[in-house]
């Protein structure tokens, strides 16, 4: 008589899965963090907005990058056309088209240089590293992982909700139209989060890949957390984040 040995660790339920995914956001996202929560209460200076719009640019503009390598590891044209979306999302189909666009915008109306911005020159060390760790998983991890690393975005859209509210009411010197930015991702967030989700759950079938996927999200909480870490904590900086003469 053959006896079937059942795994030592069984998958948790689609259910439970679901819900540790999601109280990593919960407790782990960057709306914690205190720049955000700064940010939200109409407590940054002018510089420290300037700081944050440079330095984040540097983040959005990897967005395109790191999902045209998870793009390359899906195995189906269905698949590999959902995420291709993510990438015209960001870079557009035309010049001056785009999220990344909407951020150099943001960063006209509040004041900063669109070269400066392109160049990179501002961006801090911190800064560098993090996305620089965030774009190494997705080219070396599984699908699963890159993909699941992406639901953050789970958590985006009601930060982008607070995020609008708070410079409409609190930093009125950056021009109304410098917030597109913002207004685009509360949809695109919720309809990337959804796909993202559903390949999860149907990619994580055994308890290590669920476990894999919520170490992956947990990682890129991490990425977002140490960015705003360097952004916070950028003692000795010029206004736009460039290092003053020593």
């Amino acid at each position: 008589m053959t006896t079937t040995l059942a795994p030592l660790t069984e998958p948790w339920s689609p259910a439970e899965f679901e819900a540790r995914l999601r109280a990593v956001g919960e407790g782990r996202y960057h709306d914690r963090h205190t720049f955000n929560i700064r940010m939200h209460q109409g407590d940054l200076t002018q510089a420290e907005v300037r700081r944050w719009i440079t330095n984040r640019f540097h983040y959005q503009r990897h967005i395109p990058v790191k999902d045209a390598l998870i793009t390359a590891k899906l195995d189906s044209p269905r698949l590999r056309r959902m995420w291709l979306r993510r990438i015209e999302d960001h870079d557009g189909r035309s010049e001056g088209e785009g999220g990344i666009e909407r951020w150099l915008r943001l960063g006209e109306a509040a004041g900063l240089d669109r070269r400066t911005l392109l160049s990179g020159e501002a961006v801090l060390p911190g800064v560098r590293l993090a996305v620089e760790g965030y774009v190494n998983f997705c080219r070396l991890r599984s699908p699963l992982e890159a993909v699941a690393a992406s639901l953050t975005e789970l958590s985006a859209p009601d930060l982008m909700r607070t995020r609008i509210e708070a410079f409409e009411r609190h930093y009125r010197w950056i021009a109304p139209e410098g917030l597109a930015y913002f207004r685009t991702r509360v949809d695109q967030g919720r309809r990337d989060s959804g796909e993202a989700l559903e390949l999860v759950r149907q990619w994580a079938r055994t308890r290590t890949d669920q476990e894999k996927a919520v170490a992956a999200l947990s990682f890129k909480c991490d990425v977002l957390w140490s960015l705003l870490d360097a952004v916070q904590h950028a003692d000795g900086q010029g206004q736009d984040g460039s290092r003053e003469s020593m």
